[in-house]
């Protein structure tokens, strides 16, 4: 495994991301929260790969925000706390929306404890698979802080707002079954088969055209805050940009010229 905390493979046109501090839990320090946005990056603007996949090194997903880190930030001088805190948050928030929004399919590959930002990190990407170490915690409220790794949004649409309210209120341990139950976790699976099932699902969730999955995901993630009529409209112009795109052509022509030669057979 590189010395690098974050990790990027590609091939086949699926990209795997490690978390790679093992030894602690995987939690973030700034410094591998830069090197994941620029992975981040990366994946999303590399026409070469079809989906991603994210994952945690060793036996956790990831912990969450380095403590070492929080005793730094409250050391700060009294006048800088606040303003370093905002400044910080928007680097968080930045690392959240790019997973969130990526032009294409993002499955977590949960090995093991995904706790506090670790747990908004999962359910940022599209599609939670768990192995049978998973487990998910909303672990802020212990810390005296508040999810702002996405909880406050991803959590309700997965949930319920009675159900997230609750996990974030009392900051539990919420085990691999009742992930899969509460809708946290999308599929389980075993730890030995884990990374292969995800990268399997990657692959046949990016088969289609990487133009319309893009538009589409774009609009489904904001159709619980739009209305009928905005989402149809901007289906309209993302079929107007599908109608000019090479991928519908050749799929158009490639059916015509099959159907054209079964006729010809009869």
């Amino acid at each position: 495994m590189s010395d690098s905390s974050i990790t990027l493979q590609a091939g086949n046109g699926i990209a795997v991301l490690t978390l790679n501090r093992p030894d602690k839990r995987n939690a973030f320090t700034d410094t591998m929260r830069d090197e994941f946005i620029a992975a981040l990056e990366n994946v999303s603007a590399d026409q070469s790969v079809r989906a991603l996949v994210l994952t945690g090194a060793g036996k956790g997903f990831c912990a969450g925000g380095d403590i070492a880190g929080m005793e730094k930030r409250m050391n700060a001088p009294a006048g800088e706390v606040a303003f370093n805190g905002w400044a910080r948050q928007q680097i968080v928030h930045k690392a959240q929306m790019l997973l969130h929004t990526m032009p294409k399919p993002v499955i977590a590959a949960v090995n093991g404890a995904a706790s506090g930002l670790g747990a908004d990190t999962a359910i940022a990407c599209d599609f939670v698979m768990a192995s049978d170490h998973a487990s998910f915690a909303w672990s802020y409220i212990h810390r005296g802080i508040v999810a702002d790794g996405g909880g406050l949004y991803f959590l309700p649409r997965r949930t319920g707002l009675a159900r997230a309210k609750e996990l974030i209120f009392s900051g539990r341990t919420v085990e691999l079954d009742e992930a899969l139950n509460l809708g946290i976790a999308d599929r389980k699976t075993s730890s030995e088969t884990l990374l292969d099932d995800a990268i399997a699902w990657a692959t046949e969730l990016s088969r289609g055209s990487s133009v319309a999955l893009a538009l589409s995901k774009s609009i489904l993630n904001q159709t619980y805050e739009l209305s009928s009529e905005h989402v149809f409209a901007q289906g309209s112009q993302a079929q107007g940009i599908c109608y000019t795109s090479t991928q519908h052509r050749e799929s158009v022509m490639d059916f015509l010229a099959k159907a054209a030669a079964r006729k010809a057979q009869r």
